[in-house]
């Protein structure tokens, strides 16, 4: 089934037709993002790699909230999400229910490798590996908490006078890296 914008905005799934979707084992972990309509564009960007879940943590808003549904042209009611009182209880738990998943940080940091470089070699990312893909708040980045738990840190190279990419772009170029 593929909907367009003004589709999604006036369909509700049904739970068959939310069984139907064949979900990626990605998760995308929002660590503290604050900006609703880059949360609303995280759903979009979630929903179009078949991700498993979107975790919204710390002071990132939830649904249903009007700027994240126009974002996300009603994205947010086909993708699975729960909101985590923090980013470090989301990945505690979600390496407490699958100890092979990767979490895998976006942030400029020391220890960031570019993102298209390859990755570290213990990921070892095959087709249906299971990772998280985490991404912080707008003007503080991933918490240094996060950063020291993350498997791999990962960084896009800028070239300008601007030090830092908008959060769902830099999202976006991560995964469909991984991707393939």
């Amino acid at each position: 089934m593929k909907l367009g914008a003004k589709e999604l905005r006036l369909t509700k799934p049904s739970e068959a037709d939310l069984a139907k979707i064949k979900r990626r084992p990605i998760w995308i972990i929002l660590d503290n993002v604050m900006d609703t309509y880059n949360i609303g564009s995280i759903f979009r960007l979630a929903d179009a790699v078949a991700a498993q879940e979107v975790l919204l943590c710390g002071g990132s808003e939830t649904p249903p909230a009007s700027r994240i549904h126009k974002a996300a042209v009603g994205t947010e009611e086909w993708v699975q999400w729960q909101y985590m009182e923090t980013a470090v209880l989301a990945i505690a738990k979600l390496k407490n229910q699958n100890s092979k998943i990767k979490i895998i940080a976006v942030e400029q940091d020391e220890r960031a490798i570019p993102y298209n470089s390859p990755l570290h070699p213990s990921l070892n990312l095959r087709e249906g590996t299971p990772i998280a893909i985490v991404v912080g708040h707008e003007t503080e980045g991933v918490s240094k908490e996060v950063l020291d738990m993350a498997d791999v840190i990962v960084e896009i190279p800028m070239y300008g006078v601007n030090r830092s990419m908008n959060v769902v772009v830099a999202t976006g170029i991560v995964l469909y890296r991984i991707l393939g």
